[in-house]
């Protein structure tokens, strides 16, 4: 796909992976749409870039967030991407989290994404090249200890898109899910990177993930790109021995529940 003056809304836009992403999508000719909780970070962010953009501060757990992202749509003529980037997580055992914490990851991570896509679907059928992207992750094939929260969203929406794909098989939208493993972004805090480099779980830079999500754009090929190795490995053992998995990530668990308590 040629991205040269594609619409594209991506949400999440501000920060982390989510401003790599909007940066190499304008260096390859795309007009966004960003989307995030605050308004001053993101006409920041579009300030910086080339271009005719335009932002919206939205809470997309919302049914007023959600309209107001289909209004500034609508005001555009139309969307022809959608990448579903934003998401939260909270580190910590099942029994330390509140059910605030619990909520916001199945709220943010899954359930505004589907609402997001059931809005825009009439307009994305409008456009000659429609796509949507999952933003999902390698929690979301592989269950982790002290995400459990995380993991169950970001399984969700994986299910959600490989069921939505088959929905929509007699249009023209494609849709895709890109899985990242750990990644340096406030998404994981102190404890998390310590707790990453005392195990040895290599952790990638936000710009490595918005390149592979521009050539999955572009290339157009796989429905689900994993990123890493050897995450990728651990997501084929998990699918057919997962007993082998369990007992790798077992020899972990201390370590972990060390770093949950601090």
């Amino acid at each position: 796909m040629d991205l040269q003056n594609k619409t594209v809304l991506i949400t999440g836009a501000s920060g982390g992976i989510g401003e790599f992403i909007s940066r190499q999508l304008v260096d390859a000719g795309a007009s966004l749409i960003a989307v995030g909780h605050q308004a001053e970070p993101l006409q920041a962010m579009l300030d910086s870039l080339t271009g005719q953009h335009s932002c919206v501060a939205a809470d997309l757990t919302t049914t007023e967030g959600i309209q107001s992202v289909l209004d500034e749509v609508n005001k555009r003529g139309g969307v022809d991407i959608l990448i579903n980037n934003a998401g939260v997580a909270q580190f910590g055992m099942l029994e330390q989290q509140s059910v605030n914490a619990l909520s916001a990851q199945i709220n943010v991570n899954l359930l505004a994404p589907m609402l997001l896509i059931q809005a825009l679907l009439p307009l994305l059928k409008q456009s000659k090249t429609p796509a949507i992207v999952n933003m999902g992750s390698t929690f979301g094939s592989i269950g982790y200890s002290g995400f459990t929260a995380y993991c169950a969203s970001k399984f969700g929406l994986r299910g959600f898109t490989e069921a939505l794909r088959r929905e929509l098989a007699d249009t023209s939208i494609r849709l895709f899910y890109l899985a990242p493993r750990a990644t340096r972004t406030p998404i994981n805090n102190d404890q998390v990177v310590a707790m990453n480099q005392e195990l040895g779980n290599r952790m990638d830079e936000p710009e490595v993930v918005a390149r592979h999500l521009i050539q999955l754009l572009q290339k157009d090929k796989a429905r689900i790109r994993y990123i890493g190795w050897p995450e990728k490995l651990f997501v084929f053992i998990n699918s057919i021995l997962p007993q082998i998995v369990d007992r790798a990530l077992f020899k972990q668990l201390s370590v972990i529940r060390r770093f949950a308590q601090q």
